[in-house]
């Protein structure tokens, strides 16, 4: 395998699962530890990196969606299944920026249920179903991760109401803040949570804790986190002396 593609699958494993251990990436490449180690530090040099005792660990920045939608999409489709049957008939849905919101809004057609959103991509894919009563946010375009940002969203959401709220994430810390590597989204985010009645956190296992430099939010302000793994015992106590439901995919922890 040439370097060069070694790197773009040491990237893509690391931004899809977190921090990798140089034994966990030399098991996927099928190449030993020592190509493993001189490929991370020619990548760290690169700035494309940080190398961490035992492995690496990548800022996840501002990943085009279409190169994140097409991470972890099972694990997105368990959590959107069992998203999608917290919300009741005639109810408002906000749906966060993000992919596992877009899996989330695969779920929802035929369905008498008004939605609101800033994200492009469902949008797109709820456009044509003339059950749901669509409403498109306004503000700012991100072309490259097709989302609607800025004070324009914000006003807006501030003239709205929603039942659920359906938040996204990069990063849950073991005190359950949850973060968000993309500052831009943050203050969005923030106007969504007062804009839903019950907040619910929409978080694959690669986000426990995952990255994020910004806080949206601290557990107290969610009502639900759907997920597809069991949750970190630190993080889980955190979440459930706040109050929070943690749903697994295909069961409820209890």
């Amino acid at each position: 395998m040439l370097a060069e593609r070694r790197h773009q699958l040491i990237l893509r494993a690391l931004r899809s699962g977190g921090p990798a251990a140089v034994t966990d990436l030399s098991e996927q490449l099928g190449v030993s530890p020592a190509t493993i180690r001189r490929d991370l530090v020619k990548l760290e040099e690169d700035g494309l990196l940080t190398r961490v005792h035992g492995g690496a660990v990548v800022d996840e920045g501002d990943q085009p969606f279409a190169e994140v939608a097409e991470m972890r999409v099972p694990e997105k489709d368990a959590i959107a299944v069992r998203a999608a049957e917290l919300i009741k008939d005639g109810q408002s849905v906000l749906l966060d920026i993000g992919t596992t919101a877009y899996r989330l809004a695969r779920q929802l057609h035929g369905r008498r249920l008004t939605v609101i959103t800033s994200n492009l991509v469902v949008y797109e894919e709820l456009a044509d179903d003339e059950s749901i009563e669509l409403v498109l946010l306004g503000g700012m375009v991100r072309r490259e991760y097709r989302s609607l940002v800025g004070f324009l969203t914000e006003d807006n959401l501030r003239q709205l109401h929603a039942d659920w709220l359906f938040l996204g994430t990069s990063g849950v810390r073991p005190g359950g803040q949850v973060m968000d590597t993309t500052v831009v989204e943050v203050p969005v985010k923030r106007a969504m949570i007062k804009t839903g009645d019950k907040v619910a956190l929409l978080a694959d296992s690669a986000k426990f804790p995952g990255t994020g430099m910004a806080k949206v939010c601290d557990p107290g302000e969610l009502d639900v986190v759907v997920t597809d793994a069991p949750v970190n015992a630190a993080t889980r106590s955190s979440l459930e002396e706040a109050g929070v439901e943690v749903i697994v995919a295909g069961k409820v922890q209890t």
